[in-house]
């Protein structure tokens, strides 16, 4: 009796979802006003997006729904990800960028036919950034990373703490942006029936910014597990678009992910859909 119920939130989930993309097109007509209100500053707002150290106050809500996975290979997992960034000026040479990370999670058949839901594991990075970029047009940011167990299911986190250090080094020229974040996570504390934690993080990517705030971009974030030596590699795909809701401005993003690599239980293949709130100064 179980799992029509668990279906049946699936459903609901994917509804919802296809309600918010739908309500993604009706602000996208407004990128026109975006565009012509300012076209330089919007197109500039739109390209420090693509820049995960810029001075610049922005919350998303990253949607992000998984297919595949399990022992049945019938597995599905949303993971709503609240991702604020806040950089904090320290002088006039450096800022302090805060890069949160806290997941909401609901998965079905991923251990067996049960059910969980609940929020997961935080991520909280911590990165020094010159304010300006080298003279070869390089930005970089090196700082703290830290594993925070804030599950409320054991099975939707490790009950681990950890730490490590984290870097990304990035260029944007004639409306490109490329570059490459990384960091490594060792656990030091928690449950010490779970598994230790040893894993490294590597995310190159690459976009492109048009004049009318629209941006593509790949991806993919890897992951590479040292205790089991196991990576887990999507390969994602998005295309975004900067509006104007009133006068704050919104991007909202759509994407698709291919699994290229994963273990043995993980998924095959999902999507993504994220709104990004902005607070420029």
């Amino acid at each position: 009796m179980a799992k029509p119920k668990t279906t049946t939130m699936k459903s609901k989930i994917l509804l919802a979802a296809a309600l918010l993309c739908a309500l993604a097109l009706t602000p996208s007509l407004r990128a026109q006003d975006a565009a012509t209100d300012d076209s330089g500053a919007a197109a500039e707002l739109a390209k420090k997006l693509s820049n995960p150290v810029a001075a610049l106050i922005s919350v998303p809500l990253q949607n992000n729904f998984d297919f595949g996975a399990g022992p049945t290979g019938d597995g599905f997992q949303y993971k709503l990800n609240l991702q604020p960034v806040i950089p904090i000026s320290l002088n006039e040479k450096w800022n302090l960028i805060s890069r949160t990370i806290l997941p909401y999670v609901y998965q079905e058949n991923i251990f067996g036919t049960t059910s969980q839901s609940g929020l997961s594991d935080t991520v909280q990075s911590l990165f020094f950034s010159p304010k300006e970029p080298t003279s070869g047009g390089w930005i970089w940011a090196i700082g703290p990373v830290l594993l925070l167990p804030t599950a409320t299911d054991n099975l939707l986190g490790g009950e681990k703490w950890g730490a490590g250090p984290t870097a990304l080094a990035l260029k944007q020229q004639n409306g490109w942006t490329y570059g490459v974040l990384a960091n490594h996570l060792w656990s030091y504390a928690g449950d010490s029936s779970r598994a230790e934690v040893n894993a490294s993080f590597i995310q190159p990517f690459v976009s492109f910014t048009t004049k009318k705030q629209m941006t593509f971009g790949v991806n993919t974030e890897s992951t590479y597990d040292w205790a089991n030596r196991q990576w887990t590699v999507p390969l994602n795909a998005s295309v975004s678009q900067l509006v104007r809701i009133g006068k704050l401005p919104v991007q909202f993003s759509l994407g698709a992910k291919y699994y290229a690599e994963k273990p043995a239980n993980g998924p095959e293949w999902g999507l993504r859909f994220a709104i990004t709130f902005l607070f420029p100064k």
